[in-house]
């Protein structure tokens, strides 16, 4: 557990980033991409990124050099993730360029008490060495290779989940946005505890903490391991749109016809909806959306409970197999910890 602990000053400075963060995104990307987690959301993503590696040695090697210093379990050296406000993907690969040598050496040294590493990261940050510019270069091919397919996704899924957040800081301040985190965080004053690979506290002492939405975060937040640094909470969005259904030549919809498969698809893409909002997003009356809500109830692809004077619908996990159409990406891994 990662407990946070938070001064008055602190709780004045709370900030959500607006737009998707590249490299964290690059970060945990890395890690879905080896991990198997999350099939719905990642599985055809997955499969398209092998496929264009499967044909382009040049992002081959890139993303192996990526993956040296980005474990998908443990530690991952911090200077991969610079807090670069604007100016985006080039300023961040720009600050990456110019880590200091003295960081560069105490975090791969961390890092390498855990793997071995090649003799090129020993080098990096040397006057006249070329490795920094190289390394810059590949995590370039690399952000290219695993985030452009899914770019137009990723700015959604931050776009709503900002709106969600802004609206709830807006209406009851800092206090109710702490508690709409549940289950990835619980507040109990003046600590915010987040479910975390390992057990650490992080005092702000009145720097504030930057919140950083992440499309390919995935079950729990993640933080920067130095605590003298500015303090980042990143941690995955509420939903994820999803990009594709995986059943062939509308089987989806031979199976159980248009509008029973359009409720389904809605329900998953969004998360737990109410009748009314399936009914508005799927273009059918009420009571259609009611009798189809209840047919998919009754075959077990969909779950209803109540939620204040709202009854909310979602995807079971039977539902959720039947979309994607490849169970053998379902089978349950280990978690995954550092910035995954």
């Amino acid at each position: 557990m990662l407990r946070i602990h938070f001064t008055d000053r602190d709780l004045q400075n709370i900030r959500i980033s607006r737009r998707p963060d590249p490299l964290w995104e690059l970060i945990c990307a890395a890690c879905r991409l080896v991990t198997h987690q999350g099939p719905l959301e990642f599985g055809a993503w997955r499969r398209s990124v092998r496929d264009r590696l499967a044909t382009d040695p040049v992002a081959n090697r890139a993303l192996h050099t990526l993956h040296t210093l980005v474990p998908p379990v443990g530690y991952i050296p911090d200077f991969l993730t610079p807090s670069v406000l604007d100016g985006g993907l080039p300023a961040a690969l720009e600050e990456i360029r110019a880590t200091p040598r003295s960081r560069l050496r105490s975090e791969l040294g961390r890092l390498a008490v855990a793997r071995p590493l090649p003799a090129w990261t020993t080098a990096l940050g040397r006057p006249g060495d070329r490795g920094m510019r190289s390394l810059v270069k590949d995590l370039e091919i690399s952000t290219r290779t695993l985030l452009e397919p899914r770019w137009a996704h990723v700015r959604r899924a931050i776009r709503d989940e900002v709106d969600v957040r802004s609206r709830v800081l807006l209406d009851g301040g800092v206090l109710a946005l702490f508690e709409s985190m549940r289950p990835l965080a619980r507040w109990r004053a003046p600590v915010l505890e987040v479910e975390y690979p390992t057990h650490r506290d992080l005092h702000l002492d009145g720097r504030g903490l930057l919140l950083v939405p992440s499309y390919f975060c995935w079950r729990r937040p993640t933080a920067l391991a130095d605590p003298s640094l500015g303090p980042v909470l990143a941690y995955p969005v509420t939903a994820r749109p999803i990009d594709s259904i995986t059943l062939r030549d509308n089987g989806l919809q031979r199976l159980l016809g248009r509008t029973r498969a359009s409720v389904l698809t809605e329900v998953a893409r969004s998360g737990p909806r109410t009748t009314s909002e399936v009914a508005t997003a799927v273009g059918i009356a009420l009571p259609s959306a009611s009798y189809q809500l209840a047919v998919l109830r009754d075959g077990g692809l969909m779950a209803s409970h109540r939620d204040g004077q709202c009854v909310r619908h979602s995807v079971t996990l039977m539902g959720y197999r039947l979309l994607d159409g490849d169970a053998g990406e379902l089978q349950p891994t280990g978690n995954t910890s550092g910035a995954s």
